[in-house]
Parts: structure tokens; sequence; C-alpha cells
């Protein structure tokens, strides 16, 4: 183990869901941690827990000298705290170099996808502790019940052999990992800004995993988007220049998860088969998490671990935070929160939600970067019309400006789409958070007892949620 007591860390954006956790751990193994952020956000608390007392603000003055400074490319150069560390000389590495950096200490099982890699990778930490481990981990979200307590944690390093981290192809930083076994949920374009097409981002996908002794993969289906293609560099090509020799494929069966993917030095498969397979009951809903599951036992029978007993640990996972999260309930109907801000995962969950056969399904959207909604705004619509009533609300434009070939993009284009797809059901365009709290109050007195609404979006339209609650 490296001795970590000597280093002096600066997270620049250390309130975010990957820096809070690094930042964490490291201080939890001796470095000397600081770091600021914009402003506040629900991973401070386990930031301040840990003896980090962040800046609220970025600030020229908060940066200490000599200090290696992290970053996530969130951060651009224009940043005060950045610009100084560069003027200086200070040392600047990426999140995801850091993130390496540790997981290179223990036995490391990564897991990468366009969908569903924060809830199997919290599905394999779940399943791990349940078998008596105590892996290290790094989830991209807060996951009730792995914190000190039974407190929700993003992160935590345990004692044990392995690390289970959650791999992030957006800004193609799982590249600087080397699984010892590598997930791949499935492949499909998501960040344009950063891929282009989907031919570089397949050759990702089969870099990341063809550095693995096992890459677990999905049986061939619709759902794995062009995993196939990544199927084919594994076992055909020689990914990113690596040779690798033709590996036998070992399959797990869909009904049994007894029936292991054996350590074959290859590929394995992981299949959902029906929801709710005999053997594996899940208390999250929808067969998205079926598959999720279905993608962790695999991963921990190719680490050699027991199947059953690691189905058993997974009855009572309770799902993450911001994943089909229900935040409460208001005048009978419930008011649950997705994290979904791509239409598979727009489907995913309210396709979970109808398996709970609400009377009235009233889907709330806040989509999420203009150059997505530029190119998704159809698929958003023909996603949401899953739900009885839809609200959109306008785009959550986090890096982005409405500018040059994003100008003129809003939410008003998924709205339309959605009236199109819905074919006559309501449709609101609420443009503001006010506009929407105001409607939404209204509306929600009018449903029947044991409606469901569920606000979506990766922005901050969970607060929408809050509020209806809190009115």
């Amino acid at each position: 183990m490296s001795d970590w007591s000597g280093r002096r860390l600066h997270f620049i954006g250390i309130g975010g869901a990957g820096m809070s956790g690094l930042a964490v751990v490291c201080a939890g193994l001796g470095a000397t941690v600081t770091g600021s952020d914009r402003s506040e956000s629900s991973y401070m608390e386990r930031v301040r827990a840990a003896g980090i007392e962040p800046h609220i603000g970025h600030d020229a003055a908060n940066l200490p000298e000599g200090a290696e400074v992290v970053v996530s490319t969130a951060i651009g150069a224009e940043n005060p705290e950045l610009a100084l560390a560069r003027e200086r000389g200070q040392k600047v590495i990426h999140r995801g170099e850091l993130l390496a950096e540790l997981c290179a200490e223990k036995r490391l099982i990564a897991i990468a996808g366009t969908h569903g890699k924060t809830t199997t990778t919290a599905m394999t930490v779940w399943a791990l502790r349940g078998l008596g481990e105590d892996p290290a981990f790094f989830v991209g979200g807060e996951v009730p019940g792995l914190g000190p307590g039974g407190a929700p944690a993003n992160a935590g390093w345990g004692e044990g052999e392995w690390v289970v981290a959650e791999a992030d192809e957006s800004d193609g930083s799982f590249l600087r990992l080397d699984p010892e076994i590598a997930v791949v949920t499935n492949v499909e374009m998501d960040h344009h800004s950063k891929w282009g097409s989907l031919e570089p981002l397949v050759e990702a996908f089969a870099g990341f995993a063809g550095k693995s002794r096992v890459a677990v993969l999905p049986a061939p289906s619709r759902a794995g988007g062009a995993v196939e293609e990544v199927r084919e560099s594994l076992t055909t090509a020689a990914p990113l220049g690596r040779v690798r020799t033709s590996p036998r494929i070992a399959r797990q069966s869909a009904n049994s998860p007894g029936s292991a993917a054996e350590a074959l030095g290859g590929v394995a498969e992981f299949s959902a088969g029906a929801p709710g397979p005999e053997g594996l009951a899940l208390a999250v809903p929808g067969a998205h998490n079926v598959l999720n599951a279905r993608a962790c036992l695999a991963a921990l029978g190719a680490a050699g671990f027991d199947l059953d007993r690691a189905a058993a640990a997974l009855a009572d996972f309770r799902g993450v935070r911001r994943r089909l999260e229900v935040k409460g309930e208001r005048g009978g109907v419930r008011i649950y929160d997705d994290y979904a801000h791509h239409p598979t995962e727009v489907r995913a969950a309210l396709s979970a939600l109808r398996e709970l056969d609400p009377p009235r399904l009233v889907a709330v959207f806040q989509p999420h970067l203009y150059s997505r909604t530029k190119v998704f705004a159809t698929q958003f619509g023909a996603a949401l019309a899953l739900a009885d009533e839809i609200a959109v609300l306008d785009v959550y434009p986090a890096r982005e400006e409405p500018v040059g070939p994003l100008a003129g993009v809003s939410g008003l284009d998924v709205a339309r789409a959605a009236a199109d797809a819905g074919r006559g059901k309501p449709v609101a365009w609420l443009p503001t958070a006010a506009k929407a709290d105001a409607f939404l109050s209204r509306r929600i007195e009018a449903l029947p007892a044991g409606s469901f609404l569920v606000t979506i979006g990766a922005g901050d339209i969970f607060k929408l949620g809050e509020a209806l609650l809190d009115d």
C-alpha cells in the first residue's frame, strides 16, 4: 500500500459525485485534502465529516501552495484556482488519473456503460458486503446503506483485496483504469461533444474491456446497443493495439444465479431473462434493474464468488439516490425522482413505474445539455409518451451555451415531440421551475390516490419534487 500521508491534494469541484468520493478516501488514507466548489451539494456532508472544510465559491486564495490540484473535465481553464496552479507550476491531475492510482492498489472490478453503471456498481459493492468482503468502492451516486451506520455513501476504502469502481466514458477517463474484470453494461451515443460518432466510442469501450482478464458483456440483444461491435473487437481484432486471443464465451443462465460465468480469460455474458426469474428477487423495480443485477452477478462469478449467496445478498439492495428514488407523498400521490437523461434511461424508468400499476403516471422532464437535446428531442418525446401526462421544463445547460449550432435548442422541442408521440395525452410546457411548481401543485390535487409523479433529469429538477412536498 502506498504512503499517502505526504500528499497534499486540492480538489476543484469537491462537491461532485466523483470528486467528493475521491477526496474522502484520500483524506482517510492520510493525505492532506482541501477543496472548493461553486455551491453546496448533498455530498458536502460526507466531505465535512471526513474533516475537510471546503470553500464555497472559486477563488485563487483557496489554493494552497505546493498542493497537487485535482480537476474534472467540467473545470474550465478560466477557473481562478486552476489558472493560478498552472501559473505557479503546481501539478494538475485529472480525477480519472487519481482514481486509477487508487484502484491500482487492489484487484479492480470496473463497471462502464452508457446506462446502468452506477446501479450495477452499487449492487456489486452491496453483494460483496453480503458475502463478507470489505471492498473499496467508488460509485457515481449516493447509495443508502453503504456508509457508517447505514448512512448513504458514494465511496469508501475497505480492507479487502477488491475495489469496485464506476468507470466513466463521458470524458474517456475510463481508459486510465487497468481492471482485472471489466463490465460493459451497454454502449450507446450520449456524450456527443466528446465522441462525435459511434466508431470512436466503440473503440474506447473495446480498449477499456480489452485490458481485463475477463470482459463481462450483455448477451446479444437489442438492449446492448453497440456492444456487439465491442464484442467483435474483443474476439477478433486487437483493440487499441493490444493482441488478444479469441476467447471462449462463458454464459450465465438467465434463470439460475448459481451457474457462474467462469473466469476464462476472455468474455463472459449476462442476460436478464424474464423479469423476476427464480433465484433473484429484487426490491428495486424494473427489468433494467434485473439486467443490472445479472451484470453484477456475472462479474462476481468471474471473480470466483458463490452466486447463489451473492444473489441472496441483492434481495435487500435499496437502490441509489436519484434512481427511481421515492421522495415522499402528497395528497395520496407518490413522488419519485430519477436521474435519467438519455431516451433509453427515460423509457426504462417509466417502464419500471408502469410495472407498479399506478392509476395515473405523470412524468416531469428536464432535458440536460443543449447538444443532447438537439440530437434526441424526438426520442425523448417517444419515451415520455409512456406516461399518462407529461410536463417538460427548459434545458439544464450545465457547461453549454445555446450558441452557434446549438442556438434555438430548447425544451420546447421535447414538449412538441412528446405531444406528437402522445397522440392526445396532455403535455405541458413549463420552462421554469416556478411555473412547474405552480402548475403541478394544482394538478396533484386532481390526481387519483395512488398515482405517481416522477421528476426526471440530470440537472436540478430533483428540487422541484422536494418543493412540491414542502408545499
